[in-house]
């Protein structure tokens, strides 16, 4: 095969943008869904927010194959920790369960995690499970590509005692500026916001986002922008 396509059959990675926040009552989880081989966008329309128990989902970035091996191993063993109990897994053991899996592997995965979920004892949480096994717990976490570009507009937009729209559009506008910035990361964003009273998932398509310095506006072809960027003709 030509070299130009090398990249085709390259290990497929979600070079992204993932984000877990704390809010008073829940938490909100959001991502991108861009999954790529190489330069090549393999899946403009992925979901990376994957559920675990009912009260529990992760965030996955890094290699695609790793962290989807890694969520099915988990939610197995969560199943089987919840017929034991009788009671729905708690976030702090949903985490450390990943962190385990995480952490015996960690020469051979090449994957970061984000948990987040809500249960009666401790309320809201997230955890971050970066590359290696280390388990942090945070009032937000941020990973993957995109998560370079967010590190200060966290330490200034972040406040405790958010409200739930309050921490839904900051993790929209979040994901929305790493959209802007990082090439690996892209299409639509992807929210799950979990409390007391269940979960709900929402989807903001890319032509709803916020446009950053020097974005282009969305266009239906190419034609389009090749019209609109027509110089004036020349007149003698």
């Amino acid at each position: 095969m030509d070299e130009g396509y090398g990249c085709v059959n390259a290990p497929h990675s979600m070079g992204t943008t993932i984000i877990g926040v704390t809010y008073d009552g829940g938490v909100v989880l959001g991502a991108d869904s861009r999954t790529s081989t190489g330069v090549y966008v393999a899946n403009r329309a992925s979901d990376k927010i994957t559920q675990l128990t009912d009260n529990v989902y992760v965030c996955r970035s890094g290699s695609a194959a790793d962290s989807q091996i890694v969520s099915d191993y988990v939610r197995y063993y969560l199943h089987q920790h919840t017929i034991q109990l009788g009671q729905p897994s708690t976030v702090k053991v949903a985490a450390n369960i990943v962190r385990l899996l995480s952490y015996s592997n960690k020469n051979f995965l090449q994957t970061g995690l984000i948990v987040g979920g809500w249960d009666k004892y401790e309320g809201g949480k997230i955890y971050g499970i970066p590359l290696g096994g280390t388990i942090i717990e945070q009032p937000f976490a941020i990973g993957g590509s995109g998560s370079s570009y967010l590190y200060g507009f966290f330490d200034q937009a972040w406040k405790e005692g958010m409200t739930r729209e309050e921490a839904e559009q900051l993790v929209v506008k979040a994901v929305s500026l790493a959209i802007a910035r990082d090439g690996a990361s892209g299409g639509v964003v992807r929210t799950v916001t979990i409390n007391k009273d269940g979960v709900t998932r929402k989807c903001y398509p890319g032509d709803t986002l916020p446009l950053w310095h020097e974005e282009l506006e969305p266009q239906n072809s190419l034609l389009d922008i090749l019209a609109s960027a027509s110089p004036e003709p020349m007149i003698s």
